[in-house]
């Protein structure tokens, strides 16, 4: 078989989607801890207001998705321009991301599974093309490889699944009365 090189443009793609992902991953983990801490009185109520209404961080991540993707298609990013603009989309596809159950039920609990199942899914898919091979460069032992992980995953989903009911019984109830407690 003979493998052919990949386009120029697939490893700049790749280092882009490693810096998008390790954005991302950050942004969703600092954006837990702070809402956990502000909930349970650990660091001053830094949620802004308008006129009375909380504005959730999923509005600044669709503003700065706006201003990321205004940049890359009119401004013309060099080099430079293009690793920033990845890093500030993981950034907003996180803060968007991370209320996704909020959005998608229009309202509720933060504490939705929605959102973490559509955070998983966003990260996977960030990974997949940052570090999955080249469809041309693809061969036999891949596609073994391929089918080990995806059983692997699935019953690790399943796994995971089954627990996340099982600490939502438990947490849950918790999480929903103190997010109910720190809001004014």
């Amino acid at each position: 078989m003979t493998i052919t090189a990949e386009p120029a443009r697939a490893p700049e793609s790749r280092r882009l989607a490693r810096r998008t992902l390790f954005a991302f991953i950050l942004t969703f983990i600092a954006a837990r801890i702070m809402v956990l801490l502000i909930m349970v009185g650990r660091v001053p109520n830094l949620y802004f207001f308008l006129r009375g209404t909380h504005v959730h961080h999923l509005n600044y991540g669709i503003f700065l998705l706006v201003g990321v993707s205004a940049y890359v298609l009119f401004g013309r990013p060099t080099a430079g321009g293009l690793s920033t603009a990845a890093l500030v989309y993981g950034v907003s596809l996180a803060l968007t991301f991370d209320e996704f159950g909020m959005w998608l039920h229009l309202g509720g609990s933060y504490w939705q599974r929605a959102s973490i199942d559509a955070v998983v899914l966003v990260a996977a898919l960030l990974a997949l093309i940052a570090f999955a091979a080249d469809l041309r460069r693809f061969e036999s032992r891949h596609f073994n490889a391929s089918i080990v992980i995806v059983v692997a995953v699935t019953a690790f989903a399943l796994v995971l699944y089954d627990a996340s009911l099982r600490l939502a019984s438990v947490a849950g109830p918790r999480l929903e009365a103190l997010e109910d407690a720190s809001t004014p």
